[in-house]
């Protein structure tokens, strides 16, 4: 008796085994972009992560900001105040509440941060175009799952 591997069982493998490759490939060169950002504006690779977090989703309290870029409060501490000397950040006191505080991203800052990955930007924007609108529907479910896999991943890793 011999075993018949289902009709693009094979193809399918393969495709799986790319697109995890593709993806290693991918976080590698997203990982020197930003180290070579991170240098052209004298920020470390975590405060350069920090920041973005701020930007994306700010203004967000310093507890908030830690769970989010999965750092101790203490380490934060340091890198808010980089941030902060740098003149990238604020600290506000949080409306919500006048004895915590909130951090935002200064937005004169936050368009000189933008201006350095134009030519990335520029680029997807082009891969974007080949794509109708159906199949960035896929793409953009697929990288979802994924950050969401990898977010999962991290935290069965911590506990």
């Amino acid at each position: 008796m011999s075993f018949k591997a289902p009709e693009g069982s094979i193809g399918r493998g393969r495709s799986t085994v790319a697109i995890k490759e593709s993806l290693r490939d991918l976080r590698v060169q997203l990982a020197l972009l930003n180290h070579q950002v991170g240098a052209k504006v004298e920020l470390k690779d975590v405060d350069l992560d920090c920041l973005d977090l701020v930007s994306r989703h700010g203004p967000l309290n310093p507890t908030a900001l830690a769970r989010r870029a999965g750092l101790h409060p203490a380490t934060l501490t340091g890198i808010l105040d980089r941030l902060e000397r740098g003149g990238w950040v604020t600290r506000d006191r949080d409306p919500a509440d006048r004895r915590a505080v909130v951090v935002r991203m200064l937005p004169d800052r936050n368009a000189e941060m933008y201006r350095h990955y134009d030519g990335m930007n520029t680029a997807l924007d082009g891969i974007c175009a080949d794509y109708a609108p159906a199949e960035l529907d896929v793409i953009a479910d697929f990288l979802r799952r994924a950050t969401t896999a990898g977010r999962q991943a991290t935290e069965d890793m911590i506990d």
